[in-house]
């Protein structure tokens, strides 16, 4: 049967002011256009409870008992990981036969989402301090000390890569349709690897590297490239140059070539390319070349 539609406050409390009144409830009925059944169900409700408004409704009790939400929200808190398979087996192993739509309703009621994990570092103790260390010494920086930073690092980007379109609108049944699909190769398809810099007033230079990079190259692309970037930028005096840990980056006669070059670096701490905001920059690119959906490397 299809629900009634729910008649409006003005008409419940005309309803009970023609009642008031003395008026029958046929009366009331044929006066208003609402059946006499519904007039005298509004007349004990106002009798009863003194108000026309909806009161609330008990509904169906729930499938998971108080019990069995605090078991799954405990069983979650310990392993976030737990999937939703996981949580109906252990209801039904308790008694309880519920589908993963209720286990999701229930958890969202506790304040509890599913989300897709974030990928970070992995982080030993070591690390964990010195990230630590880094922000408590950089802290009070000023915002114009930031501002005068040139942010580096490398990347890489695949033909076929993980930043390909996931998603698509399609029929029942079309799946398999080549516009419906993404194309997987072996080995990514071939990539281009990327070194990049970028400071508060905008990119610097974008370089490929074309073949593997090793201390020497990477001296060579910073004696090439870095320099040129700063002037473009405008760089104010004593401006600072920021690179990660890598072995390359590292090297004794890097850095003995960055001292004399009299280039100013700002110590980083291992393990932290999250730390980096030109990570944003690369995805914000990967993204854009996967919308191109480029065939080839070239």
């Amino acid at each position: 049967m299809a629900k009634t539609k729910e008649l409006s406050k003005d008409t419940r409390n005309k309803t009970v002011d023609l009642h008031q009144a003395g008026k029958t409830e046929s009366v009331i009925g044929k006066q208003l256009g609402v059946k006499k059944s519904t007039v005298g169900a509004i007349i004990r409700k106002w009798k009863t409870y003194k108000t026309t408004d909806n009161l609330p409704r008990s509904g169906a009790p729930r499938k998971i008992s108080p019990r069995g939400v605090k078991m799954i929200t405990r069983t979650v808190s310990k392993n976030p990981r737990t999937t939703r398979g996981d949580l109906v087996n252990d209801l039904q192993r308790a008694g309880t036969k519920v589908t993963k739509a209720t286990i999701s309703n229930t958890l969202r009621r506790q304040g509890l989402k599913s989300c897709s994990a974030r990928r970070v570092p992995l982080l030993k103790p070591v690390h964990v301090q010195a990230r630590l260390k880094f922000a408590r010494e950089h802290l009070d920086d000023p915002e114009e000390d930031w501002e005068n930073v040139i942010w580096s690092d490398e990347t890489k980007i695949e033909l076929f890569g993980k930043n390909s379109t996931r998603r698509v609108w399609r029929r029942k049944n079309a799946e398999l349709h080549p516009k419906n699909t993404i194309p997987t190769v072996k080995h990514g398809g071939g990539n281009v690897m990327l070194w990049g810099c970028f400071s508060a007033k905008g990119p610097g230079r974008l370089i490929r590297v074309k073949e593997r990079m090793n201390g020497a190259m990477y001296r060579q692309i910073l004696s090439e490239n870095l320099l040129p970037s700063a002037r473009a930028l405008k760089m104010k005096h004593g401006w600072v140059f920021q690179y990660d840990n890598d072995p390359k980056h590292t090297a004794r006669v890097t850095k003995e070539w960055l001292r004399k070059k009299h280039f100013k670096v700002l110590e980083w701490p291992s393990q932290s390319p999250d730390l980096n905001p030109i990570e944003n920059l690369w995805r914000e690119l990967k993204v854009r070349v996967a919308q191109r959906q480029p065939q080839n490397i070239t």
